[in-house]
Formats: C-alpha cells, sequence, structure tokens
C-alpha cells in the first residue's frame, strides 16, 4: 500500500478564521493603543520646538504621558502623509484627547494662543494678575508655582521664590496654559538670556542671586539706559565702602508689595524709618531679595558695571529720567539742593 504524505495546508475555513481572527485583534490593539492613557498627563500642555521631528514629537508625547503609543502615532501620521506636516508651537490637549485626536492638533498648529507682554521691572505680583486677566492662568496659582520648592531646585536658584528670574518679555501662551509651564518658561528665558551675555554667571549660585537683585534695584532705579551701568557701578561702590545703598526703589517696593499701597508719587522722609529687611536705608548690604524682575539692560548693568568713583546719585531731571553722578557727600548735596529747589512748589512726598 503506497505511502500518502500528509498536506500542511490548513483547510481554507481554518485559514480564513485565523486571517480574520487576527484582523480582530489588530484592530482591537489598534483602538486600544489610540485611546487617551490611563493616567491622565499631569501637565495638559506641550511643546513642539522648531525643527523637531516627528519621532521625536512622538516619543516625548509618550514619555509626558500623552499617548499610549509613539508606534501607533507615526503610523497614524504616514497613513494620512502627514509625517513632516507637524507644526512648532505651544499646545493644550484635551485630558481625553485620542492619538488621532492630538495629531490632528499638532497638524493645525498651536491652538488658542495669547500674547502676552511683560515689562521691565514688574513684580512676581504684577505678572501673576496680568495673567489672570489674560486668561492664561489664576494669579493664586501663579504666585504658588513661583514660591516652589521644586521650581527653585530644578534651576538651582538659591532663593525661596523665583522674583528676579521671571524673565521680561512678549510671551504667545495658550490659554490655561497653566501656571508652573508658564513660570518654567519665564526662567528659561532668563537663563536662556544669561547665557548669552555672561555664560559663566550660573556657575555660582548664590552670586548670581547677588547679581539678580542688584539688578532688580538698578531696574527700578534708572530710565535712561545709558546711565544703568553708572547706576550700578554707585551701588557697587557704596556696597564695598559699607554703606547703606539708600535707594528709593526699595521703599517703593515696601509700599506697594508689602504694605499694599498704591504706588507713592513721590518719598516721605518718615517713609525712610519704615521697619523692613527691605529698607536699604536703614539696613546695610543688599536687601534680602530682589524687588522687580529685571530686564536685559538692568542684568548687563549688574553683571558689567561701569568703573567709577561715584558714591552718590540723585535726579536732575525729573522730564527725561537722567541723574547727577557723584563720588563726595558735599557735590552730591549740592546737586540734591538743586532738585529739591525745583520741586519746592510741590507739597508732600519730595525725598530723592
Amino acid at each position: 500500500m503506497p505511502l500518502t504524505r500528509q498536506s500542511n495546508t490548513l483547510p481554507a475555513a481554518v485559514a480564513a478564521a485565523l486571517l480574520v481572527g487576527t484582523a480582530a485583534a489588530v484592530v482591537a490593539a489598534g483602538y486600544h493603543l489610540n485611546q487617551a492613557p490611563a493616567t491622565v498627563a499631569p501637565s495638559r500642555t506641550f511643546t513642539v520646538p522648531s525643527g523637531d521631528s516627528l519621532t521625536a514629537v512622538a516619543q516625548r508625547l509618550h514619555g509626558a504621558g500623552f499617548i499610549r503609543s509613539p508606534v501607533l502615532l507615526r503610523l497614524l501620521a504616514r497613513t494620512r502623509g502627514a509625517e513632516t506636516a507637524i507644526r512648532a508651537g505651544y499646545y493644550r490637549f484635551p485630558a481625553d484627547a485620542t492619538s488621532d485626536q492630538i495629531l490632528d492638533l499638532l497638524m493645525a498648529g498651536s491652538n488658542d494662543l495669547v500674547r502676552v507682554t511683560i515689562p521691565e521691572g514688574w513684580t512676581s505680583n504684577r505678572i501673576a494678575a496680568h495673567l489672570e486677566e489674560r486668561d492664561i492662568t489664576s494669579a493664586a496659582e501663579f504666585r504658588s508655582a513661583v514660591h516652589s520648592p521644586e521650581l527653585m531646585s530644578s534651576y538651582g536658584i538659591e532663593a525661596p521664590t523665583a522674583e528676579g528670574y521671571l524673565f521680561p518679555d512678549t510671551y504667545y501662551f495658550p490659554r490655561g496654559y497653566g501656571a508652573e509651564a508658564v513660570a518654567r518658561h519665564m526662567v528659561d528665558t532668563f537663563f536662556g538670556r544669561l547665557e548669552e551675555v555672561h555664560p559663566a554667571a550660573r556657575a555660582d549660585a548664590e552670586k548670581l542671586h547677588d547679581k539678580v537683585i542688584l539688578a532688580s534695584i538698578v531696574e527700578r532705579e534708572y530710565r535712561v539706559p545709558s546711565e544703568a551701568p553708572l547706576i550700578a557701578s554707585v551701588f557697587n561702590n557704596r556696597l564695598r565702602s559699607n554703606l547703606r545703598l539708600e535707594s528709593c526703589a526699595t521703599i517703593v517696593y515696601i509700599i506697594t508689595e508689602i504694605q499694599g499701597h498704591e504706588h507713592p508719587e513721590r518719598i516721605f522722609e518718615a517713609d525712610l524709618d519704615i521697619e523692613s529687611a527691605f529698607n536699604t536705608y536703614r539696613s546695610r548690604g543688599l536687601p534680602p531679595g530682589p524687588i522687580a524682575n529685571p530686564g536685559l539692560t538692568a542684568l548687563q548693568a549688574a553683571l558689567y558695571p561701569a568703573e567709577t568713583e561715584y558714591r552718590y546719585f540723585v535726579v536732575k531731571d525729573p522730564a527725561t529720567g537722567t541723574h547727577h553722578f557723584s563720588s563726595v557727600l558735599s557735590e552730591h548735596s549740592e546737586a540734591r539742593f538743586v532738585y529739591l529747589k525745583g520741586v519746592a512748589q510741590s507739597p508732600g512726598r519730595a525725598h530723592s
């Protein structure tokens, strides 16, 4: 009886069933991977820098908890011919956004951006109020983020608050961007600009913080940019000579930020006796922290002050904001007398 060879071919019905089962499993897996992760990402905001590839973006989206599978996102983009169609910008993704929906947003471009301008010399409290007005984040949440120990630690800032490191600039944020994201973006900008003007400054956090405090005072004292390095030199010379800084800007800070009053037009002599560590008419050395967030001009002046013998300055022309600089007290007293004589008709606050 002849031997018969056993066939390796599956019956057609079995093969078809396996194909259908495999296809169903693939569809089910694809559906599952397309859904939002079970654990919601801690931040719903995401940034795509210019030049980022789809692969890099997909990996970061997965790492941040926005998508289940970077491979699926790339496959979805490939099926749409959208591998190079994602756009740089800031995004805010809904908590239940699928990978497909996230890809839609990435192809459409940044959603709901708001232009926010932060002027030089604003405090974190004023920035917080402005961000709330612009519907970016609540003032309370921003103030909390600025005082976050985690934020300070991550940037190596030797201070209890990011005051002074919130770089004044024009930003574009999505509505509801989030307080921590805004604070980090502003601090990132600060250190980016610092790298441009003084790459080595970040190496010594304590020394840098002193420079930021000084820059914040210079920011609130100068009006003519060319005078900023001269004002910085005055304060440096006074610090070296163990003289009080006697900055009116620190008195204004106490009145507005600590006491909560309106910005004064002038300073009363009595204001110079306010008990506060920020009162540089009573305390020697730098105040305990920055009194504002300095811009590039003041920051450069603090890092690179002019080389002078000046120890005093007083307003020379209130209209232009120019000052008279002096090396000796007698010259300063005479210049101050001239200034006070010019404002003698104005009652009340006449100190400068």
